[in-house]
């Protein structure tokens, strides 16, 4: 679909905006996260329009920016897998560190693990995961595909561990979903895999053990 130079380069910006992310964000204490994440993400995504406007190549920017998940070729699922097993396989060695890093930074630098360090590697990993999700679903949609799921896990618990295994669940169930419904609708299939994530939010949001209608049982 995009090919292996397109996979390589877009890992390549992706590594260099997280560092700089990441960079910006220890160094200075006025700026916010969110906005060093916006003002520094906006900017090499436009970069990236502006060469493939300058470059002669058959790139189809709607396939960037939305994805095409029925479109994937064998090629792009081999580069999915080795980014994602790369992922997997760093995110287990380092698990604890990552755990402690999350949820207490302070708590981290006590016991010897380097915020910063444990940052960056963060920032990797959701870089390399960016772009094995970009092959199918686009740079647009890519966020959604990461937020919603997770989102979605912490109505259901407040175990980090339960997380991990139903933010998954969430995410393949609403794939599937989204893709059935895609087919049977004639739409983008992208599109209707993050409604269909919406949708299992909305569920989550309403009827989950720390959702909506759980809170106000507990306050009656």
């Amino acid at each position: 679909m995009l090919g292996l130079p397109f996979a390589v380069g877009a890992l390549v910006f992706a590594l260099i905006t997280v560092w700089l992310i990441s960079l910006l964000r220890s160094k200075s204490t006025l700026l916010k996260e969110d906005a060093i994440i916006g003002t520094v993400f906006t900017p090499m995504l436009a970069l990236g329009v502006v060469l493939i406007s300058v470059t002669p190549s058959q790139t189809d920017l709607n396939h960037i920016l939305f994805g095409n998940l029925l479109g994937v070729t064998d090629q792009d699922l081999i580069q999915v897998a080795i980014l994602s097993a790369v992922t997997v396989v760093i995110a287990y060695l380092k698990r604890r560190d990552l755990t402690v890093f999350a949820f207490d930074p302070m708590h981290a630098r006590s016991v010897g693990i380097s915020p910063q360090v444990i940052g960056a590697l963060l920032l990797t990993l959701l870089a390399i995961t960016v772009v094995a999700a970009l092959q199918a679903v686009g740079i647009t949609l890519v966020v959604s595909m990461l937020t919603i799921p997770g989102v979605s896990a912490r109505l259901f618990t407040s175990w980090i561990w339960h997380m991990l295994w139903i933010s998954p669940l969430i995410a393949m169930a609403a794939t599937v979903l989204g893709v059935f419904v895609s087919y049977a609708l004639d739409t983008s299939t992208g599109g209707t895999i993050v409604l269909a994530q919406a949708l299992f939010f909305a569920l989550a949001y309403c009827f989950a053990p720390q959702g909506l209608i759980a809170r106000y049982r507990r306050r009656r």
